[in-house]
């Protein structure tokens, strides 16, 4: 390694940056920090060292060097010509982004060759100006991405435009009559770009499906699915293919299960659900000994890996819930009558049974193909009025109350059952909150909907004790599943399985979050162990609830956590305190749930672990639909919440301010959680500046603020359905 000789007193910024140039290309694959570099060059003095700082600055600017990590430097060589993905933005900052996982880089309209958003390009870095961004030219349009466009159809005489809100499209899409099929204006249609001519304002489309009119519920609902790319219709051949299976169980299938049908089971689910996955069995084995299953649908005996159906229910991965209906990954068939684990019918299950005392101790547990019967099928209302009919019902969880209240006569063997399952439930949740679980309870926003699908009411489902009975029995499930697999003797290597991780929350945003909290006289521990943290959080949720702050800090608590995810390398869930953590109990409705049963099976019989780069892009698909499917199903709600508020214009509520932006004020209506914005422009009396670092808007005159929490009425102004916005006017106070 060279070591250049450089004087400390007297020197230019020009000769050290010569120096500094000559000293990276003599060791181009080398990673120098701050402190090696003023060693190798003998930069004693600190004036020398700060001449240096400025040196590095100026050259990371011009691409020279790079940091990575931060205070770490070395020679940036990147190829002039890179292979990537394209993503275009309505206002023609476009940018392009390397398939190595480097930086974006800025793509202006002029250089994008018309590529559309999630084209495979291939660009050439173009000579960096002073003082400004890298830009890249797009060169070659390598792949085209599958993406359609949802609009509505404005129809001329020999031609049509399709009207799109599509964020990565700042043009409306030409559509010449031959490729209209049929459609009219105000219709809602999917269309695909076909083509860009190079001089063209507007590229040019082609309609894939006609959804309905504007403003009807199942082409709005459509539009939604279609919006995200995710499917609205099933595949006939699936559905075919679904329609040949059997739903009868042979003998010979009994003989090789652990039969179950004479115990007590009985599933607990949804008023309106149909895919009952999960069951739960319990019988007294001795004086304070249970034994208590969790049953879930064998949909992996019925779905062959590779077959159609496995194909379409990996390419869906989940199934989407959007307000007013289900949409399946698997065809209705399946999830709805073979595999919905029914009332009094057979049915094959794959279980996971626990030995466990009254103090919800696990003293053995199996893994078991099984067939059951269950007994009875009951809502979460059901078994909720159970539970209070016999007096075991406690307000909170995590103050270590005594669970063995006092209760009322029995009315049969299942309602004293519940009892006991209940009992358990509230212990396993009180000690994993004690282990570090974060208590993330938030009510959800539920519609009324009459039979045009427009909503009449907004109520909101809260988690009471029969819900969070069946979520202790199945993440229980879950985690003993996981750790079967990845809980290995040391030196032993674990077999290849998708784990459910959740990483540990931002550092930074943990601060943030401190920060921000403390501006409502809150506390919050930013840094420490894992279990001092999650109690820090938990106990700032406890403290807010029924205050005005409570959903922003919730909101923003929330904003703080990483999102959980699919992956073959296991760093444990944080949110749940888990070091081991999968998902068995609904592959009705979820594909990674079906992978662990087939992972699981081959395992059990001795079968060679599996590829684990395969199942890790397996893991990242998965992932990703749920993220998308999310952002539909959220999509719906706003939509139902712009619909319902529609009838209620001119009228005036009291909100909370949710969000604070340059552009104005979010508001969240306090008694049905609907979302809407006070544009800047209609703030009077005074011109408001935006504090981003304390969420607050600023009057320059009167220095009057609008805070992130704050309580204010407003009255709807208006409900813009085409854009799911609902705009909002501050009534002032008399």
């Amino acid at each position: 390694m060279s070591k250049k000789k450089t004087g400390s007193h007297g020197l230019r910024k020009i000769d050290l940056e010569r120096t500094v140039i000559d000293f990276f290309q003599e060791n181009p694959a080398v990673t120098f920090s701050l402190k090696n570099i003023c060693k190798q060059l003998h930069l004693r003095t600190s004036g020398a060292k700060m001449l240096l700082v400025d040196v590095l600055e100026a050259l990371l600017m011009d691409d020279f060097v790079k940091e990575q990590p931060r205070g770490y430097y070395t020679l940036n060589m990147p190829s002039q010509v890179m292979t990537g993905t394209f993503r275009r933005k309505a206002n023609g900052k476009n940018t392009f982004e390397p398939e190595d996982g480097g930086e974006p880089i800025l793509v202006a309209e002029r250089n994008s060759l018309h590529a559309m958003d999630g084209d495979t390009v291939q660009v050439t870095l173009l000579a960096r100006r002073k003082h400004h961004v890298r830009e890249a030219a797009v060169t070659e349009i390598l792949k085209r991405s599958d993406k359609t466009f949802v609009g509505t159809l404005q129809v001329q005489r020999g031609y049509a435009y399709l009207l799109t809100e599509d964020r990565t499209l700042a043009n409306d899409i030409f559509i010449p009559r031959e490729y209209l099929k049929k459609g009219q204006t105000g219709d809602k249609a999917v269309v695909r770009i076909v083509e860009w001519p190079d001089r063209a304002k507007n590229p040019i489309g082609k309609v894939v499906d006609i959804l309905g009119k504007t403003g009807e519920n199942n082409a709005e609902m459509h539009a939604i699915l279609a919006e995200y790319g995710l499917p609205y219709t099933y595949p006939a051949l699936v559905e075919k293919a679904a329609d040949k299976l059997t739903p009868s169980i042979t003998e010979e299938e009994v003989s090789r299960r652990l039969d179950m049908r004479d115990v007590l089971t009985f599933t607990i689910d949804p008023a309106d659900a149909k895919d009952f996955d999960d069951a739960l069995s319990i019988r007294e084995l001795k004086k304070g000994l249970w034994e208590v299953g969790v049953h879930i649908a064998d949909v992996s005996h019925y779905v062959k890996e590779g077959s159609i159906i496995d194909k379409e229910a990996y390419k869906r991965a989940t199934s989407v819930y959007l307000v007013d209906r289900t949409v399946p990954m698997l065809p209705e068939r399946l999830c709805n009558y073979i595999c919905s684990l029914r009332p009094d019918e057979d049915k094959l299950t794959y279980s996971v049974i626990f030995h466990m005392n009254e103090k919800a101790e696990v003293k053995y547990w199996k893994l078991a193909h099984t067939v059951i019967r269950s007994d009875r099928r009951m809502s979460y209302e059901e078994a909720q009025q159970i539970l209070e009919e016999n007096q075991t019902l406690s307000n909170s969880p995590l103050k270590g109350e005594d669970t063995s209240s006092q209760v009322s006569p029995l009315r049969g063997d299942l309602e004293g059952s519940l009892v006991v399952l209940n009992n358990m439930a509230k212990q396993l949740r009180q000690r994993r909150f004690a282990n570090g679980a974060v208590d993330f309870d938030r009510a959800e926003v539920r519609f009324n909907i009459d039979d045009d699908g427009h909503p009449t009411s907004v109520y909101f489902k809260v988690a009471k004790d029969a819900n969070k009975l069946i979520e202790e029995f199945m993440l229980l499930a879950n985690r003993t599943v996981a750790e079967s697999i990845g809980k290995v003797p040391k030196g032993q290597k674990a077999k290849t399985f998708p784990y459910r991780i959740h990483e540990n929350p931002d550092p930074e945003k943990l601060l943030n979050l401190a920060s921000f909290v403390s501006k409502f006289g809150h506390k919050l521990r930013a840094t420490g162990s894992r279990q001092d943290i999650s109690r820090g959080i938990n106990r700032l949720l406890s403290d807010v609830k029924g205050k005005r702050e409570q959903n922003v800090v919730e909101m923003i608590t929330l904003r703080a956590m990483m999102k959980a995810k699919y992956s073959v390398q296991n760093i444990g869930h944080y949110g749940l305190a888990f070091d081991y953590y999968t998902h068995f109990t609904s592959p009705i409705r979820r594909y990674p749930d079906l992978m662990v049963h087939r992972l699981l099976t081959r395992y059990e019989e001795g079968g060679r672990t599996v590829n684990p780069v395969k199942y890790e892009e397996y893991c990242e698909h998965c992932s990703d639909m749920e993220q998308t499917a999310a952002q539909a199903e959220r999509a719906s709600i706003k939509y139902k919440q712009v619909e319902y508020m529609s009838d209620h214009l001119g009228e005036t509520f009291q909100g909370t301010i949710s969000g604070v932006t340059e552009f104005g004020l979010y508001v969240e209506i306090d008694e049905n959680k609907c979302e809407g914005m006070i544009p800047l422009r209609d703030l009077e009396g005074d011109y408001y500046d935006f504090d981003e670092k304390n969420y607050c808007l600023r009057g320059r005159r009167y220095h009057h603020q609008y805070n992130l929490g704050d309580s204010v009425k407003v009255e709807v102004s208006r409900a813009d359905l085409y854009r799911k916005q609902l705009d909002f006017k501050l009534v002032m106070p008399e």
